[in-house]
């Protein structure tokens, strides 16, 4: 089996910052990109952003210039440094993972989502 647990999501002023966590665990051969998604009340799940293994980078253009997303390997850990925060940053945040296991299987695995309010 292979988890994916995030941390470090809460209650964050406007112009704040916060930084998500998220380790894989398990029977993991390698692991592909890895990024983020999000989803607000009401809205769809989005693409935040998005690191692959060679580290190449997307992110959305929302988020451009104010997040950024970096991985250790060496941890199967992918982060999200979000500065800036917006009110509209709120949502529950994903993290995701392609990821092969050591018996062969490729498939997207998802965390269990993190809150990210931001209010006054």
């Amino acid at each position: 089996q292979v988890q994916l647990v995030e941390s470090g999501g809460g209650l964050v002023q406007p112009g704040g910052s916060l930084r998500l966590s998220c380790a894989a665990s398990g029977n993991i051969f390698s692991i592909n990109a890895m990024g983020w998604y999000r989803q607000a009340p009401g809205k769809e799940r989005e693409q935040v952003a998005a690191v692959t293994s060679g580290g190449s980078t997307t992110y959305a253009d929302s988020v451009k210039g104010r997040f950024t997303v970096s991985r250790d390997d060496a941890k199967n850990t992918v982060y999200l440094q979000m500065n800036s925060l917006k009110p509209e940053d709120t949502a529950v945040y994903y993290c995701n993972a392609e990821i092969q296991t050591v018996w062969g299987l490729l498939r997207d695995y998802w965390g269990q989502g993190t809150q990210v309010t931001v209010s006054s």
